[in-house]
């Protein structure tokens, strides 16, 4: 998903591959939820997992938040770099493209892993929910980030071609928008500035499970208001922060104050609505108003925090975080499937949860990195996924010749 054609800023990249591998260990989590109704999935383990429940919770806070946010900070520096058309075309093909290629196939497997999985545990699942049920019901499954991605995309070159009819209104519009997230990370308290409309938006989901957090927008063309809004939130201001990148600075500066916050409001959150999972419904709107001001406190510090470490510790070039950002989106791409059928294929078995949760991971990523290595790296899929790369000789640091004279005796050629 990286953009060759424009800087490459490494603690960003980083963070982009990094949530989206966080996303591979989230689903691998789910099948080990101490929960299974009105969870949709296919199979749940024989043995469950505290441990992996609140693994599960942690990272659903900011995850995909986080990815939105590195999301718009590079929209906005690729539409400076290509111009509206191209840009437009080029999200379509690197965005657009994959999911209509992806979609289908990965629908197909886990729709037959779904049966597996109900044959696995002998009992009635929740396949039938997965099933087409008209045109509104789309289950996106994993993929549903690219179309809110496109979603995102369309509207913003909408509302960016409305507000060049009135330049006057558009730069006050600007100006104003630019104060607003300056104070949200200068500020101390500024992060209450994005915490109170996620605040608003979570306390009046409908039928809101609170445990389960922001409500994953994977099962229709009409995405729920709360989540879209809440996404579209954490976009406009990576794209807002790439007109004043000084502000990263800021990030950089407090990330351990802020992961300190990220860490009591998560734990707040938990003691409101507990360790255990809890797929029930919540109507009490005061025990809401709390737990979704809470919630959505960890999840901005967590984003804050986390910006802040990479940018501390991650902006410089390194081949091992490059690989990892530049296989990431692969890697997303193809592991539901792969890891669902681990997922069934060890549920029944009499071992401890961590064994066989370490086997997942371990085997999905192997099989994942070895595809990405010896099959999409270099070849048109890869070029098509995150543009076209040279395959370097692997003689070609050892015949390398010096650019003037030998080097001293038992000195290493760069």
């Amino acid at each position: 998903m990286q953009d060759h054609h424009v800087e490459r800023l490494h603690a960003l990249d980083a963070i982009r591959g990094y949530a989206l591998l966080l996303g591979i260990v989230f689903h691998a989590t789910m099948s080990f939820i101490p929960i299974y109704s009105g969870l949709l999935w296919p199979v749940h383990d024989l043995h469950r997992s505290d441990a992996l429940s609140l693994t599960f919770y942690v990272l659903h806070t900011f995850r995909m938040m986080l990815f939105f946010i590195v999301a718009g900070f590079f929209g906005r520096l690729s539409l400076g770099a290509k111009g509206r058309r191209p840009w437009l075309i080029d999200r379509l093909k690197r965005i657009g493209l994959p999911l209509l290629i992806s979609w289908p196939i990965a629908w197909g497997l886990c729709s037959g892993i779904y049966i597996w999985g109900a044959m696995v545990m002998r009992s009635e699942n929740n396949f039938r929910r997965h099933l087409w049920s008209g045109l509104p019901e789309v289950p996106f499954l994993h993929l549903w980030f690219l179309y809110i991605l496109l979603l995102f995309y369309v509207l913003w070159l909408g509302t960016i071609a409305l507000a060049d009819r009135h330049p006057r209104a558009r730069d006050r519009c600007a100006a104003w928008l630019d104060r607003l997230v300056a104070c949200s990370v200068r500020h101390p308290a500024g992060v209450l500035l994005l915490a109170a409309p996620m605040t608003l938006a979570l306390w009046l989901t409908p039928r809101w499970r609170m445990w389960f957090g922001i409500v994953t927008p994977d099962r229709s063309l009409v995405p729920p208001l709360s989540s879209f809004f809440i996404y579209a939130l954490a976009f406009g201001l990576g794209w807002f922060l790439h007109r004043q990148r000084g502000l990263l600075d800021t990030w950089r500066r407090r990330w351990l104050p802020n992961l300190a916050m990220a860490m009591l409001f998560t734990a707040l959150s938990l003691w409101i609505v507990g360790l255990k999972a809890r797929s029930i419904p919540v109507y009490d709107d005061t025990a809401k108003a709390w737990y979704a001001a809470t919630y959505a406190l960890a999840s901005w510090f967590w984003c804050y925090a986390l910006m802040g470490l990479a940018l501390r510790y991650l902006d410089h070039n390194s081949a091992t975080r490059r690989y990892i950002a530049d296989s990431s989106y692969w890697l997303y791409l193809v592991h539901l499937p792969i890891v669902m059928a681990l997922q069934v294929a060890v549920a029944s078995l009499d071992w401890p949860w961590w064994i066989k949760f370490g086997i997942i991971m371990t085997v999905g990523l192997g099989l994942m990195f070895a595809s990405y290595q010896y099959f999409i790296r270099y070849s048109f899929v890869g070029t098509f996924l995150n543009g076209k790369r040279q395959r370097e000789p692997a003689h070609r640091i050892v015949y390398e010749s010096p650019p003037r004279a030998a080097a001293p005796q038992g000195t290493p050629q760069q």
